[in-house]
């Protein structure tokens, strides 16, 4: 009873503290942006500000039950991802599902993402959905080639174990550098972020997928998107950075996987769709196809 009881307990607490991780890291992401571009800044509480206020939202416009489960699918992906995810004193279920299992998992908030604006009648939402889709088949083809190569490496697909061994042996990015330095690209990629930004599109009037989002539906989104730092962020210092043996050690590394794809995305212009498609099919697939043939 007692091992159901811990179970459960993190099952709880292991999505809890991913968005609560989240909000400090969209308020970092906002930071960088503000002292690259020489300004101040928001608050420290401006994120729950946020939040606070587009829940508070009378939402005007609900396209039926549909659009309500799209989102739903968007936020939950990332919420049941967390699970599946291991860090420090919880494994959650990790072991038991293992990477595979959690790459099919992240496909979910970007299906579900789709499903929702899809029963829309607005053609921006139709146009930003069919760029989030193309971008995910972007990121996804170098992620899962680095994925199988770590696999390979490890001769295992569980987090748990590989984490085990990055802390007895060596961590991944110096035995992997090269399937390291795909996945940070696709990193960038998978968090939606510049020079990848083209199916949010927040400086053109048509923003892509929250053209028809308001409110609590927007609100929803921004739940989402600390979910998504967060878990791009232990994923990758699962992966290759041997996790953490204590919060402090594992927060400080995630802060610094997500903080450089972010500094970068205040950095280049935005590519567009098709030039995306072209340089993460062409670089990070070239270099982990190239790390694969090391470590076999």
């Amino acid at each position: 009873m007692s091992t159901i009881t811990e179970l459960l307990t993190e099952l709880f607490l292991m999505p809890l503290i991913a968005f609560m991780v989240g909000l400090a890291m969209v308020l970092m992401l906002r930071k960088i942006g503000a002292r690259l571009q020489r300004r101040v800044g928001p608050p420290l509480l401006q994120p729950i500000f946020d939040i606070v206020k587009l829940y508070g939202k009378d939402t005007q416009v609900s396209h039926g039950l549909i659009h309500d489960i799209g989102l739903v699918m968007a936020v939950g992906g990332y919420v049941a991802a967390e699970i599946f995810l291991p860090v420090p004193g919880m494994d959650g279920i990790a072991d038991k599902g293992g990477i595979i299992t959690l790459s099919y998992v992240m496909m979910v908030p970007s299906l579900g993402l789709a499903l929702g604006v899809g029963q829309c009648a607005n053609p921006n939402g139709s146009i930003g959905i069919s760029r989030a889709l193309t971008a995910m088949l972007a990121y996804d083809i170098p992620f899962i080639i680095v994925v199988f190569g770590v696999a390979a490496h490890y001769q295992s697909t569980s987090l748990v174990g590989m984490i085990e061994y990055q802390q007895a042996h060596q961590w991944g990015i110096f035995e992997m550098p090269l399937l390291a330095a795909a996945g940070l690209f696709a990193l960038q990629g998978m968090m939606g972020k510049q020079p990848f930004e083209i199916y949010v599109a927040p400086a053109e009037i048509a923003t892509g997928p929250m053209v028809e989002m308001s409110g609590k539906y927007m609100g929803g989104l921004f739940v989402m998107q600390t979910f998504q730092l967060y878990t791009a962020g232990v994923l990758y210092t699962s992966l290759f950075l041997g996790g953490g043996s204590n919060w402090f050690e594992f927060l400080l590394k995630i802060f610094v996987v997500v903080a450089i794809p972010m500094s970068v995305a205040f950095v280049f212009p935005r590519y567009r769709t098709e030039d995306m498609v072209r340089i993460m099919w062409k670089w990070p697939v070239m270099a982990a196809l190239i790390g694969i043939a090391f470590v076999l």
